[in-house]
């Protein structure tokens, strides 16, 4: 059935013109059966792509935008504290702490992602990414979670990719710290970050989900949660500035 299909897309579009084929392509590729999950059923394609389609994947991106934001606010606070050190004690030799900082974080964002996605979401199958408006409690309603799972995941995939790049951009540069307890202390603080702001702007400002949401107090498995992400965030913090010995020029 999928092969005919393919076959009469293709013989349909050998006998049209260059500009009539531009808009048919452009047409399959926003349709339902091509862009979301076009080996579902109708009823799944139909629960995916409608008219909440961009603005739950505008809301899914806006959570890593403003982790984004504030892992940039973080690093220029970072840098600007550390060129005060330094001023302040002209004989000092102390290596920057910034660039390792901010690597760390941004991979701490992207994996503290995977591990929620794989623990929570899959093997514990809850926190799902819109089960507080789609319940994820039959077929349907469990596969469109799925989907918005598999696009939560790709946005972390991009996040460790960043974390990754901007970690093999340090091999090459002397004048940093290259402390174990930066590396630690920056993963924790981004996963803490990462639950934090997920945790404020999807559970309790968007109600877009709850930790476990067949639970009959959403709050305290939501708070919960959060609390844990704070006390990962004080750790890491605390890792990250334990300062290293110095010396002098």
């Amino acid at each position: 059935m999928l092969g005919m299909t393919i076959v009469r897309i293709l013989n349909y579009l050998t006998n049209m013109d260059m500009k009539k084929k531009l808009l048919t392509a452009a047409a399959l590729a926003t349709s339902p059966s091509v862009f979301a999950c076009w080996l579902c059923n109708q009823k799944i394609r139909e629960g995916i792509y409608n008219s909440q389609f961009l603005p739950n994947l505008l809301t899914l991106l806006s959570a890593f935008i403003v982790l984004a934001l504030i892992v940039a606010a973080l690093t220029v606070i970072t840098a600007k504290r550390h060129k005060v050190r330094l001023a302040a004690n002209p004989g000092m030799v102390a290596l920057s702490p910034v660039p390792l900082t901010t690597a760390s974080m941004v991979l701490g964002i992207g994996i503290g992602g995977f591990i929620d996605g794989i623990i929570l979401h899959q093997i514990f199958q809850v926190h799902e990414m819109l089960s507080n408006k789609i319940p994820a409690t039959d077929y349907v309603g469990k596969s469109i979670n799925m989907f918005w799972d598999g696009i939560f995941h790709f946005f972390c995939l991009m996040v460790v990719l960043v974390g990754v790049v901007l970690l093999w951009k340090l091999l090459w540069r002397k004048d940093i710290d290259r402390s174990g307890r930066l590396l630690s202390g920056g993963l924790l603080m981004g996963w803490g970050v990462f639950n934090i702001v997920e945790g404020i702007i999807d559970h309790q400002l968007l109600k877009l989900h709850n930790v476990i949401e067949l639970s009959p107090d959403h709050e305290t498995a939501n708070l919960a949660f959060l609390g844990i992400s704070v006390a990962m965030l004080i750790v890491g913090y605390t890792l990250a500035t334990q300062r290293k010995h110095t010396g002098s020029a």
